[in-house]
């Protein structure tokens, strides 16, 4: 059997090319992906332990930014990219949303943090930190975006410029409302129940006067009422949905995160 050695140069060289691509991918020649775009978390791994995550943990990455979801409270933070080869993360702002996926969230902060080198793969990244926890990312699509009209919102965070603060738990599930596409608004401060105008354009939508019923609202529960009648009542308000996540931001920063539910009929 010939070997390469008594081949021609150039016929040993192009055999030797031809085994190496067949060597990796099994042949594949598809192009990795870049990891600027959105992800979906699958899973982290750290401290010995591999933590599933919840279906909405995410990641989208930007040029300088990131914005996600740990898997119940929101975030955002700074990235700078070392060509496709690592990124360092400074973290921003996050929603303080008390979560039954508390430990998936804690370690994913933990991680999501500092510079991360970056493995990739046909449709994944693994982002591995310098202690060696990873975070396997795969390009499956994200769950779509809510619809603002005919899914019912309930109020789970209180916006006040960077700082986010969680309903107090005695009032938590109380205040919820739903839009409809011919322009009503309906549903509970978190006492009294309230129906209004709304009038939606573009990304915003702007509350008409709220009819509200007249119970005396007091403790945890009187003061998220106050803070939405406020809010609904300070003019257009900035709404984006992210899967089952909206905020409604005001001019002034304040606002609210709302979960979405089932369809409204």
């Amino acid at each position: 059997m010939r070997t390469l050695r008594h081949l021609p140069t150039g016929l040993a060289l192009l055999l030797v090319l031809a085994a190496c691509a067949r060597s990796g991918d099994g042949g594949s020649s598809a192009p990795l992906p870049d990891p600027v775009g959105s992800w979906a978390v699958e899973s982290l791994t750290t401290g010995g332990r591999t933590l599933h995550a919840p279906a909405v943990a995410r990641v989208d990455l930007e040029q300088d930014k990131a914005t996600g979801n740990y898997g119940c409270n929101g975030f955002r933070a700074e990235v700078a990219f070392e060509g496709s080869s690592a990124l360092t993360v400074t973290p921003g702002m996050s929603t303080a949303i008390a979560c039954e996926n508390l430990e998936f969230e804690t370690a994913f902060a933990q991680v999501f943090k500092g510079r991360l080198t970056i493995d990739r793969g046909p449709d994944r990244l693994t982002l591995k930190a310098a202690d060696g926890s990873t975070i396997a990312l795969t390009s499956e699509p994200p769950a779509p975006d809510a619809p603002l009209a005919a899914t019912e919102w309930t109020v789970d965070a209180l916006v006040d410029g960077a700082t986010v603060s969680s309903v107090p738990a005695e009032a938590a599930g109380k205040a919820r409302f739903t839009l409809t596409a011919d322009g009503a608004a309906s549903g509970s401060l978190g006492c009294n129940r309230f129906s209004a105008k709304a009038a939606v354009e573009g990304s915003s939508v702007t509350f008409g006067p709220l009819t509200t019923t007249r119970m005396a609202c007091e403790g945890p529960a009187g003061e998220v009422e106050r803070t939405l009648t406020a809010l609904f009542g300070s003019g257009a308000l900035t709404w984006k949905t992210q899967g089952q996540n909206l905020t409604l931001t005001a001019p002034d920063g304040k606002g609210l995160t709302a979960k979405g539910a089932t369809a409204a009929e």
